[in-house]
């Protein structure tokens, strides 16, 4: 993000009852993604009928429990939540999300638009889902794995009359996501697409066995890769690489530092854990923090810690954007570790892990470190010397460098 960008007026996201603004979260002016697009809209419209009125919508959801589950920053969720309608037949509304961003996009979008605070049940992928569910609505997420857990555990709740519907931009509707819904839910079919969104329409089946749910995955680590070798991690549904050791993180694993005996270490965007877990075994007796804005990662990390060093070990797991909400004190920090992600949904942005170098200087030592391992075409060695007055490149292969900045 380009530091001297003019500030950008949010575009108001249309609905039949009027325009709402909306932004991601954390809100920055300089900003230039959307909170919504046109698969959200599409998908609104299709819900209060072809006449795209607010009336037919107020009428659609009238008295029924509606569960919207993937809104990205709260864009359906927000508009549900402020049509016009029946004060006797107030629909339901429960979002499920997998991001801690995702809900307070959500919670600041909600109160930006004057909609009461307990218009709508905010739930986590982790959380138990409704029991009762006459409609609901999936923007489809880029993890297959988490769609079709979450499809898998709202399943029970849906009946015949049930309404299914999802939407996502074409690029992200393929063959194997009308699958998932078909062997999951029920008979599947597409829309035609308007603005490059599409819908699917789902008819419920209560008569289909799907089988048994294959998530959280397990599996045994490869056999090169220091302390953890061999080891077992836990992935739930959403994790970042669930089904495998990404490249990043295993080479981070091949020159991770060796913690201070009882050092206060952090794992950043932990994902299943792995990286703290190494950690912890190469230096028993450090105080670890695993923070991660997942929900489904942060209960991977634990159940991948707790499986390798006991159920009394010491740690903590916390939800948090980067360290901002983390409530980490400034200066309690020796080591912090992290593998930053660069994208947002399809955007690529480097916004998160600017926010994690930020929070991570706030939170170190004097003499405390931060570890980094990143694409060597992201330019991460640029940040850290601009926010840290230095950097130095531990180990680097064609793809991957580890980098090593030091708070003064």
């Amino acid at each position: 993000m380009n530091p001297l960008a003019e500030p950008a007026a949010p575009t108001p996201f249309p609905t039949p009852w009027g325009d709402l603004v909306l932004t991601r979260f954390p809100e920055d002016p300089r900003e230039r993604l959307r909170a919504w697009d046109a698969a959200d809209e599409y998908l609104l419209r299709h819900l209060g009928g072809e006449a795209d009125s607010a009336g037919g919508l107020a009428t659609a959801l009238a008295g029924r429990a509606v569960t919207v589950l993937g809104d990205r920053w709260g864009a359906l969720t927000t508009a549900l939540a402020t049509v016009p309608a029946d004060a006797d037949r107030p629909a339901e509304i429960t979002q499920i999300s997998d991001s801690h961003l995702a809900r307070r996009a959500t919670l600041a979008n909600l109160a930006r638009a004057g909609a009461d605070p307990a218009a709508a049940r905010l739930l986590t992928t982790r959380d138990t889902p409704p029991d009762r569910i006459d409609v609901l609505l999936v923007r489809v997420p880029k993890s297959l794995g988490l769609l079709e857990d979450q499809l898998r555990r709202l399943a029970p709740a849906l009946h015949p009359d049930t309404v299914v519907l999802g939407t996502g931009m074409v690029t992200e509707i393929h063959t194997s996501t009308l699958k998932l819904f078909e062997r999951i839910l029920g008979p599947t079919r597409t829309s035609l697409a308007v603005r490059k969104a599409r819908l699917i329409l789902c008819t419920p089946d209560r008569a289909l066995d799907p089988g048994p749910n294959p998530w959280p995955l397990r599996y045994a680590l490869p056999g090169d890769i220091g302390a953890v070798s061999g080891r077992t991690v836990t992935n739930h549904a959403g994790t970042f690489c669930a089904d495998r050791l990404d490249i990043g993180t295993r080479f981070l694993l091949a020159h991770l530092p060796v913690a201070a005996p009882a050092a206060r270490v952090v794992d950043l965007g932990c994902g299943n854990g792995v990286v703290g877990t190494a950690a912890a075994l190469a230096t028993p007796g450090i105080e670890l923090l695993f923070v991660d804005e997942s929900y489904p990662a942060v209960a991977s990390a634990e159940e991948t810690f707790r499986a390798n060093l006991g159920p009394d070990a010491r740690a903590e797991f916390r939800t948090a954007d980067a360290l901002d909400d983390a409530d980490v004190p400034a200066g309690s920090v020796d080591l912090v570790l992290n593998n930053p992600p660069f994208h947002s949904h399809q955007a690529t942005t480097d916004a998160t892990a600017w926010r994690m170098f930020t929070g991570a200087k706030r939170v170190l030592r004097p003499g405390g470190e931060l570890w980094v391992v990143g694409n060597r075409n992201l330019d991460y060695h640029v940040k850290l010397r601009r926010l840290f007055g230095n950097c130095r490149t531990v180990a680097g292969n064609p793809k991957f460098v580890v980098l090593k900045a030091v708070k003064r």
